[in-house]
């Protein structure tokens, strides 16, 4: 799976927000095929479902929504492509991909197990960056 995320690059400018557009959408196809393949290279069938990790994509996606200029769309897009490859190398660990993309977006809830013995200060690093 990971010979096509490399096979796929984003050129340089469109030249409509209609291209930029749908080079989104084609993007957007591409993550959600590659969904399987990392929760099975992360083993995350017990954190996150499928449909779960597509809303956490899309959500990303959307933050963006209101930008018009294609260059920065184009810019937005290569970004996103180089995260999905490193993801699908597995250049990352499994702890990121939870921190970032299942705990970090809500998806989990945090039980609040253990922390009878955490001092203050952790408590608030964990919330902090984890809220």
């Amino acid at each position: 799976m990971s010979f096509i995320a490399r096979a796929v690059q984003v050129p340089p400018n469109s030249a409509t927000l209609g291209e930029a557009r749908k080079r989104t959408f084609d993007f957007f196809k591409q993550a959600c095929r590659s969904i399987p393949t990392v929760i099975e290279i992360y083993n995350l069938h017990d954190v996150v479902t499928i449909s779960q990790f597509r809303s956490t994509i899309s959500s990303e996606i959307r933050k963006n929504a209101h930008i018009t200029n294609p260059k920065v769309i184009d810019m937005l897009l290569f970004k996103a492509m180089e995260e999905l490859n490193n993801v699908v190398e597995h250049a990352k660990q499994r702890h990121h991909i939870i921190g970032q993309y299942v705990v970090g977006k809500g998806l989990v809830q945090d039980r609040g197990t253990g922390d009878q013995d955490i001092s203050d200060f952790l408590k608030n690093f964990y919330t902090s960056n984890y809220a």
